[in-house]
């Protein structure tokens, strides 16, 4: 009986030592809103985006803004930024909602730029599953916000909003079908021009249609600039 009893009190000390164990090992996920993300291909690993200093904005699919848990105007936000100290290599990560409407990411880039963000990753999910219970590493599309680099030269791809889906797709003004987008590109690439690509997208698209051409855009190796609603 006593053997017994220290058999199951050993069992008992080695589970949960596993269980701390497996507890300990697994990265601190910072506490947020969820959503459904869209869907990419070509997203970065992006680390620090788990944080618990990161500077997450969430957007929901009705278009409720979020900077961490905590809900916001577009125009509150920007004033929320102002008084928090920040690191130099902070990053700005936006967690929009597939369906969110892509004229609030663009009033949150925009309260962005406001501090200096030029840079923001979109954050976004991945193909696939993993196994349940394990973390998942988050991965987003970072682009430039404004206007190219001087003196570059950059290929103009357009979006705008259709009473049929997908929307209307333009390269340097001449429409094309989406699936001739990342070939069409490559062309151009290949002819000389310069791996910068000025996007233009309508506001009123969900920002899925965005992140999708995003991340097709991404896969050429191009750096890619979100051209602001004025431009």
């Amino acid at each position: 009986m006593c053997y017994m009893r220290f058999v199951c009190l050993l069992a008992s000390t080695l589970t949960a030592a596993a269980v701390l164990m497996s507890v300990t090992q697994s990265p601190t996920l910072q506490r947020g809103v969820s959503v459904q993300m869209a869907v990419t291909n070509n997203a970065a690993p992006m680390p620090d985006a788990d944080n618990h200093d990161a500077w997450i904005v969430t957007i929901a699919d009705d278009g409720t803004v979020y900077f961490g848990i905590d809900p916001f105007t577009p125009s509150e936000l920007a004033e929320k930024m102002k008084t928090i100290p920040r690191r130099r290599d902070q990053k700005l990560y936006i967690k929009a909602d597939a369906r969110a409407p892509f004229t609030v990411v663009e009033q949150v880039i925009e309260a962005g730029r406001t501090v200096f963000f030029d840079s923001p990753v979109l954050l976004t999910a991945q193909p696939g599953s993993t196994e349940p219970g394990t973390p998942i590493a988050p991965k987003g599309l970072e682009v430039e916000v404004g206007t190219p680099p001087a003196g570059a030269v950059a290929t103009v791809v357009e979006l705008f909003s259709s009473r049929q889906q997908p929307p209307i797709l333009k390269i340097n003004g001449d429409q094309i079908s989406w699936p001739a987008l990342q070939s069409t590109l490559m062309q151009h690439f290949r002819k000389g021009d310069e791996k910068v690509i000025l996007l233009k997208a309508d506001v009123r698209l969900p920002f899925a249609d965005v992140a999708h051409t995003i991340d097709v855009c991404r896969s050429t190796g191009a750096t890619i600039v979100l051209a602001p609603p004025s431009i």
